[in-house]
């Protein structure tokens, strides 16, 4: 399978000039790099336990309106944040694996199609993981905000979960996040980090641009400041 500067080479080679293209708007990559620090933080602070534990829980809450954020700008945010340019069919994946991705796919602007799994995997994950939190009770001294709302038996199963079994999968997906990003840019020649950093990548001239535009940051403030404080009103009726 050719790799991203092979085929940008050859695209150049037919005539089609490169530029730099908006990929990720503004609010996709501060909810990546806040997403990052908060599951760091989380993972840092439960580790501590003690009064560590009280960030434990704000880092949970963050991750929460993170997520609740994440599924609404998937839905409104800039063209290659969208689920919709990510979310592929299995034909589409057979394509791209046997290096046959048609013109129109796409699969190197945004995530790819293995990439798209490694996206939807740790939304979910990390969703699976927020929600056992808010149900789990260390009967020592934290528990979750809506634990009085099940059973003992099921808060202890949550618990169980989001205590190790949890944890370590969600470890799992950050490692495997890594190494993908370190084996594109050792073995393929491609920069997964800095278009995350910077929002564009050099692409050919016909690839649409995504939209990055002040109205838009407002409109992922006002969407982030909802999620923020529907996870807020959560946790006070939960206490």
């Amino acid at each position: 399978m050719k790799n991203k500067t092979a085929r940008a080479t050859a695209r150049a080679a037919a005539g089609q000039p490169l530029r730099a293209v908006r990929v990720w708007d503004l609010p996709t990559r501060l909810f990546h790099w806040a997403l990052a620090a908060c599951v760091v933080g989380s993972f840092v602070s439960g580790s501590v336990g003690g009064n560590a534990m009280e960030w434990h829980f704000r880092f949970g809450y963050t991750v929460f309106a993170l997520l609740a954020f994440r599924v609404l700008w998937g839905l409104f945010g800039g063209r290659w944040s969208r689920f919709s340019a990510f979310l592929y069919s299995p034909a589409a994946l057979g394509r791209y694996l046997r290096g046959q991705s048609r013109s129109d796919e796409f699969h190197d602007v945004g995530h790819s199609p293995l990439g798209s799994a490694s996206v939807f995997a740790m939304l979910a994950f990390l969703a699976l993981q927020v929600g056992s939190g808010l149900f789990a009770d260390d009967e020592i001294a934290s528990a979750g905000p809506l634990v009085r709302f099940v059973s003992g038996a099921t808060s202890s199963t949550l618990t169980a979960y989001h205590a190790d079994i949890g944890r370590w999968v969600i470890l799992a997906l950050v490692v495997l996040h890594i190494g993908a990003i370190v084996f594109y840019r050792v073995r393929r020649k491609r920069d997964l980090v800095g278009p995350m950093i910077r929002g564009d990548k050099l692409l050919p001239a016909q690839v649409p641009a995504a939209a990055d535009s002040a109205a838009l940051w407002l409109f992922a403030a006002v969407l982030f400041a909802a999620c923020a404080a529907s996870v807020g009103l959560l946790v006070w009726m939960g206490g």
